[in-house]
């Protein structure tokens, strides 16, 4: 494996970079989007009982705020629940900005290398067949060895490109899925938390 990487040229170093980025930023990005975290399906009901009981005060709003990112941005809108829906409903839109903004942290890098890693590749094709080329120009075709390495580094950097920028696609495809997914339902609790609050509508238990 490593005559392999050596044979693909100085450009492998970045391809390499690259895939340590990858599957980095997969464990982490795995470990992190977990809605069951990120936005409990309990936490509304939780709320609810504490507005009807008239427990909610300063310090649990702070404990909400820390306990989830969807509690973040309940804390938000139940910190202005008191100047009307409209402003409510601001507060909660800005809160879960930041929040999304935190979901989809590292997934445009993971897109930048699905998109670059294959560049890199084709640039390594084209400066092994550059080195095939001049090769013949200089030595003739009798030095098969000097070809070869042209044409080895050629196909190993476009492999190699490949390999990486395939699961980096897949992996930004899937973890933007679920991104999206989270998303969704925080947007439907807070609505019901909104309704609840602000309209004759009454929350069901979960």
């Amino acid at each position: 494996m490593l005559e392999i990487i050596k044979s693909g040229g100085w450009l492998m170093l970045p391809i390499l970079l690259c895939s340590v980025a990858v599957i980095a930023i997969f464990i982490e990005r795995l470990w992190t989007l977990n809605e069951r975290k990120i936005a409990p399906r309990a936490l509304l009901g939780e709320v609810w009982g504490s507005l009807r009981s008239n427990q909610l005060n300063s310090d649990k709003i702070k404990e909400l705020r820390d306990s989830s990112p969807l509690g973040r941005i309940f804390a938000a809108g139940l910190s202005n629940s008191r100047h009307g829906r409209e402003v409510m409903k601001d507060s909660i839109e800005e809160a879960a900005s930041k929040v999304v903004h935190e979901l989809e942290r590292f997934l445009n890098v993971l897109g930048t290398i699905a998109a670059v890693a294959p560049l890199i590749g084709l640039l390594g094709t084209v400066l092994g067949m550059i080195q095939v080329f001049t090769a013949i120009m200089t030595e003739g075709t009798g030095n098969a060895g000097v070809l070869a390495g042209g044409i080895s580094q050629a196909l190993i950097t476009t492999a190699a490109g490949l390999s990486v920028a395939i699961p980096a696609l897949m992996a930004h495809r899937y973890f933007q899925r679920r991104v999206d997914s989270i998303v969704v339902t925080m947007e439907q609790e807070a609505v019901k938390l909104v309704d609840a609050l602000h309209s004759d509508r009454r929350i069901e238990a979960a």
